[in-house]
This record gives structure tokens, sequence and C-alpha cells, in this order.
């Protein structure tokens, strides 16, 4: 059986807004990413364990707000103080989070249905998030992650790549049609691709 993404019916594929006389190139790309696995990682309060301790994928928890570590597959955004989210697009990630954390000392679990995530692509994706959202994009760096409002929906932003921006924006699955519909109007000034 092959699950329904939350934006299935919504995502259009093609060359939408302003994109007269401009190069395919320079446009930005949205997309929906899929196939993700996010698991929620939270340290209970009576927990002994040192987080510096902890690895999962060779990868340390992030003890700063909104820090992120990385490797090839694995993303570990802090999200609140004792909190996690482990992104990945390895299944096995959820066994290496089991081996690594005792339930004894965390809570462990899988929101990757629960969730709605966009790439968003380009030169112009810091000026649409602007567009919504009251965080000060001009200093957002790679490797950090903020949560957020964009047109009152909330969003968790993660800087993936600086060369060129791209964001991975994860929301509630039950507002994700919504926010598709904010990026994208937010992004037909500049205009943009569907992929």
């Amino acid at each position: 059986m092959t699950a329904i993404t939350s934006l299935e019916f919504v995502h259009k594929k093609g060359i939408f807004g302003n994109h007269h006389k401009k190069n395919q190139a320079d446009l930005l790309k949205i997309s929906e990413v899929k196939n993700l696995i996010i698991i929620q990682l939270v340290q209970y309060k009576k927990s002994k364990v040192n987080i510096n301790d902890i690895r999962i994928r060779n990868l340390e928890l992030p003890i700063e707000n909104s820090k992120v570590t990385s490797n090839i597959d694995t993303r570990i955004l802090w999200n609140a103080p004792r909190t996690w989210l482990i992104v990945s697009n390895q299944e096995s990630i959820i066994d290496d989070i089991i081996k690594n954390c005792k339930e004894t000392d965390f809570a462990i679990t899988d929101i990757s249905h629960s969730r709605a995530v966009i790439q968003i692509k380009g030169l112009q994706a810091r000026e649409v998030l602007k567009k919504g959202s009251p965080i000060n994009f001009n200093d957002f760096d790679s490797n950090k992650c903020v949560g957020t409002i964009f047109h009152g929906i909330s969003v968790l932003i993660d800087l993936t790549s600086k060369d060129p921006d791209t964001f991975h924006l994860l929301t509630l699955r039950s507002f994700g049609e919504s926010f598709y519909h904010h990026i994208t109007d937010s992004a037909l000034e500049f205009g943009y691709v569907g992929v």
C-alpha cells in the first residue's frame, strides 16, 4: 500500500509566477520532501544521562538553541530544551535511536506521518520566508533551525544548504495545504518552478 503524502493533491509541477524572460535555473524551486523519517526525542527530567555521551549516526545531540548537527542522511535539530527532532531518509535510524537512547531516559515518538515538509531552494528563498515570518533571515546561517510562524501557521524552518539557500519547512500535516498555498503565493513575485 502506498502512503498518500500531505501535498499529493495540491502540489503542482511547472513554472509559475513572474518567470517571463528569466533564466529557469535562477527561479526558485519548490517541492514536497517525501519519505522522511521524523523522530521526536525527549529526555525525561529524571534522566541522569549526560547528553554529551549520546551519539546517533556519529552525530551529537545539539544542546544550543537553534543548532543542527548533520551528515549525509540525517539531521538532528534542537527543538527545545532536552527535545530534538531527528530527520532522516534512512528507516534504520529508528533502530539507531532505540539502541543509543534507553526508554528509561527518553521518550521516542515517530511523527513522520504527522508532518508536511516543503523544500524551497534558490536565491530568493529568504525573501519568500521574510514575507510571512518575523525571523531575521539575514543572519540565518547553515545548520540552524528555528520554530516560528508563517502567516499564523506554526512551522519549523531548517536551513539545509547555502549554495544555493535551501530550506526545509516542516509543519503539521493538517496545515500542509494552507501552508503550501502561502509559500507558493509568496513566491509568485520571483517566479518559481514546482518540482
